[in-house]
């Protein structure tokens, strides 16, 4: 059950309007690194968990990235504002409203038009939101590390979206959103290093031939060694030939099949066979002899 409380977790001060602002910000509203994303991907884990300190943690952080939502929401709101009553009442012209909704690169045309200077759940681009941007498998040392890479993609966002304005108010708001991405982070780190056994996921063990191999496949000018690929825990394989049919069979795809298929497949195979020794003329060929004249008719080969 949800209680909403109608105060924000963080203020918003915006100091003026800014409607090609407030269609960036749509990222973090309706984006794959938003807060909406964000609460999903946590709240269906939650359901799903079966250890009690996990389930509660998740359920804490889904439940205040709604609460990031809402500031996001909010800060959209304010910076349409003015936009949002102009286009409502139609107060312009017709040329001075297209030239505050395009006008120096402002692409915000997206919330302005389309949606009323509201906040609709796109992205800056006007994408809709969808489900797919939730990866979770149910497998917790999985989804704890797509939470861990989420958090951070979302900081990167709040970065860039911080040096876009000089507004003072939505940089502190801002500013906040990503420091709390910081926190759930290492709450998600903390929950992941607490699990006894943690790596590699899940439960069935590796295959000891290929856990410590390194295929040299993209060869040439550019070529790096590091601790990713050198050292006493690296196999590093150079050797095309090795890099084949590394189970030491024969690299090629085998089934077997009943008598009844492999008699059909033959069948298929002779009405579909290709002759070699023969060269037909084809329509991509027509007119690309220079001495067949445009119109004529060009001759097979016998």
């Amino acid at each position: 059950m949800f209680a909403h409380n109608k105060r924000l977790q963080y203020t918003v001060r915006v100091s003026g309007p800014n409607p090609g602002l407030a269609n960036l910000m749509l990222e973090q509203f309706g984006g794959p690194q938003g807060e909406l994303a964000a609460a999903m991907r946590y709240f269906t884990q939650a359901v799903s968990e079966d250890d009690p300190g996990r389930k509660d943690m998740l359920f804490d952080i889904a439940t205040e990235e709604l609460s990031h939502l809402e500031v996001i929401g909010n800060i959209v709101a304010m910076l349409n504002k003015g936009a949002k009553g102009q286009l409502a009442e139609a107060v312009d012209t017709e040329a001075e409203m297209y030239r505050k909704i395009t006008g120096a690169g402002n692409d915000s045309h997206i919330t302005q038009v389309l949606y009323g200077a509201g906040t609709p759940l796109v992205n800056s681009a006007g994408v809709p939101w969808t489900a797919a941007y939730i990866d979770s498998i149910t497998e917790p040392t999985a989804d704890l590390r797509s939470n861990i890479a989420a958090e951070a993609r979302a900081k990167i966002v709040y970065e860039r979206l911080i040096a876009l304005t000089d507004d003072p108010g939505v940089k502190e708001a801002l500013g906040f959103l990503m420091t709390r991405e910081v926190a759930h982070q290492k709450s998600f780190e903390k929950a992941l290093y607490s699990m006894e056994s943690n790596f590699p996921p899940g439960k069935m063990p590796v295959d000891p031939r290929f856990s410590s191999v390194y295929f040299n496949m993209s060869q040439g000018p550019g070529e790096m060694r590091g601790p990713w690929n050198q050292g006493e825990k690296w196999d590093f394989v150079t050797d095309r030939e090795k890099q084949m049919a590394v189970d030491g069979g024969s690299g090629e795809a085998e089934v077997k099949l009943p008598a009844d298929d492999i008699a059909v497949l033959k069948q298929m195979q002779a009405r579909t066979l290709s002759d070699p020794s023969k060269d037909p003329q084809t329509g991509a060929e027509l007119g690309l002899d220079p001495s067949t004249p445009k119109g004529a008719s060009a001759v097979s080969k016998p």
